[in-house]
């Protein structure tokens, strides 16, 4: 059970990803504070322990394997910069810009902030070869 406001409740929170990573991080911070971290261990392991093999087979997202790119390169770390917010406010689309020094900036565009910089970043991994384009479904 995760109290929250009746507006956030009516637009999906109880289905954030990041609502619900954020309460389960907090509830297994405050296992590790007041039990210990064998406890909290268990609980994880007795819980989540055959999504946790899933993970390991997701793909990392675009903003992560920019950054491990321009690692290797050895060049500075990627920065984010929103260009444009338009629309109302229950339906926004941003514009967000991708700069890696040596490379060109590129845009994304996304319903939110993170989804326009996940797309900037993999418009520069495919400019780069890093790679493929998506494949048309």
């Amino acid at each position: 059970f995760i109290l929250m406001s009746g507006g956030e409740a009516g637009s999906g929170g109880r289905r954030k990803k990041t609502i619900l990573a954020n309460a389960c991080e907090a509830v297994l911070g405050a296992l590790f504070a007041d039990a210990g971290y064998e406890v909290a261990r268990t609980v994880v392991h007795d819980n989540w322990a055959p999504q946790l093999g899933e993970l390991e087979d997701a793909a990392p997202d675009a903003k992560s394997v920019l950054q491990e790119w321009a690692q290797a390169k050895q060049l500075p770390l990627p920065s984010y910069m929103e260009i444009a917010r338009e629309g109302p406010d229950h339906a926004p689309q941003f514009t967000a810009e991708v700069q890696v020094e040596g490379v060109e900036p590129q845009r994304g565009e996304g319903t939110s902030k993170r989804q326009a910089e996940q797309e900037a970043a993999a418009a520069m991994l495919v400019r780069e070869g890093v790679w493929a384009p998506p494949a048309d479904d």
